[in-house]
């Protein structure tokens, strides 16, 4: 500065203007010293680093290249440059340091949060993530920051010191409460979530309360995001996961099996003793043919030692077509290669109803995928239906308009024959 006024007053001009010109000569000076310094920073020293980083076989370089951290950071070096050069202009040092100040407070913010999502992100590509996921820990963590950093710019504005403005905050602690109450439940709930290992990101969760039934794909402070089957999104609050109840489907992914729960209606009135006849035709059946030769085996000498009367079928033990089907059926899934034969298998009766007979088919298809299950158990559904009146029995189903009109013809055909 002195330099510049000695030069000003060789020219021979007047103290004032000298003054003056000095003073924005000297700005002019300071601005193109910062702008070369942030020019060496940003193309020569970020650049230098960026091909460091790059050449790393570690993968957290390539994502602290994505998120542009050392880029923010190199906004500090016009900041300082100018915050250091304040003393020149004794009138204004009070003035530039703050806004200096200020603007690096307000940058290592931008840094930090910079820093956290790079954690995150680094996290992230771990398979660990999906088990204990962080980012709800990472937004308070964000929080408390911007908390922090909005704190310290305030103070250094009024140049007082941070711990007054923290004292009278807690007079405010009831609104601040009230404020981030979603976000404390939220903290709350992610750490219950968390260290009970309740739901992780991949999970299928079904929740009726809020219309979830779908992938987990985000869990964060105050929500987890959940996409449906129909590829909606519902945002569940986090804290419901704890209050209320919900189903995660993660046992069945995990275990390899999904189960096949489900009843084909038999009319009751197409059950009854097998005969002869079809006792020959049930031994032609693959899957029956040991079956059907164990069982009369069994039942004759259980006859024959209890000198049960023949004459009536009644008497002693017979064999029936449903309970003969009923074993068809669980040989039947026994050779099914789409059946977990590690898992639960019954083929069981029901209460009767005013439908007919429930037989049930409880076992567990060896794939999870949903549209291969669900072709599994039509296609044995399908078998099913069709072999049941092989055995001399009916499916069970409420008269339809086609058996209404059926029955009158039959009635009218009789008539006009009889």
């Amino acid at each position: 500065m002195d330099f510049i006024r000695n030069q000003l007053e060789e020219l021979g001009m007047s103290e004032p203007s000298i003054g003056y010109l000095s003073n924005i000569i000297m700005i002019i000076f300071i601005a193109m010293i910062s702008v070369v310094a942030n020019y060496i920073a940003k193309k020569i020293v970020l650049k230098t680093i960026n091909h460091i980083v790059n050449s790393n076989r570690y993968r957290w370089g390539n994502i602290i290249v994505e998120k542009k951290l050392f880029h923010k950071l190199s906004h500090l070096v016009p900041a300082i440059i100018i915050y250091y050069s304040a003393y020149i202009f004794p009138s204004y040092q009070a003035l530039v340091e703050k806004a200096a100040m200020t603007y690096m407070i307000v940058v290592m913010i931008t840094v930090f949060n910079t820093l956290l999502n790079v954690f995150d992100e680094i996290y992230r590509s771990y398979e660990v993530s999906k088990i204990r996921p962080i980012k709800g820990y990472i937004q308070v963590a964000k929080i408390v920051l911007f908390i922090i950093g909005g704190i310290i710019v305030i103070s250094n504005l009024i140049g007082q010191n941070p711990l007054i403005i923290l004292s009278g905050l807690g007079a405010l602690s009831a609104v601040l409460m009230l404020v981030f109450k979603d976000s404390i439940l939220g903290l709350v709930a992610g750490v219950q979530l968390s260290s009970n290992d309740m739901v992780r990101v991949g999970d299928w969760i079904e929740m009726p309360k809020y219309n979830a039934d779908g992938d987990v794909i985000d869990i964060t402070l105050n929500t987890v995001k959940v996409r449906n089957f129909d590829k909606t999104i519902t945002m569940i609050p986090s804290y419901a996961l704890i209050s209320d109840s919900f189903r995660n489907w993660r046992g069945m992914q995990v275990s390899g099996g999904r189960r096949i729960k489900r009843s084909i209606y038999i009319d009751i009135s197409s059950i009854r003793f097998c005969t002869e006849e079809m006792v020959a035709e049930f031994e032609k059946i693959h899957y029956l043919t040991d079956y059907v030769t164990t069982k009369l085996e069994e039942i004759e000498a259980y006859n024959v030692e209890h000198q049960v009367n023949r004459e009536s079928n009644v008497n002693g033990r017979q064999l029936t077509n449903v309970g003969v089907f009923r074993e068809y059926i669980h040989q039947y899934l026994r050779n099914h290669p789409k059946i977990n034969q590690d898992m639960t298998m019954i083929v069981r009766q029901l209460a009767p109803e005013d439908r007919g007979l429930p037989l049930e088919i409880y076992a567990f298809s060896n794939d999870i995928n949903w549209s291969v299950y669900e072709s599994v158990q039509a296609d044995i559904f399908d078998h099913i239906f069709a072999v049941a009146q092989t055995f001399g029995l009916r499916a069970f189903q409420n008269p339809t308009g086609h058996d209404i009109v059926q029955l009158k013809e039959d009635k009218q055909y009789v008539r006009e024959y009889s």
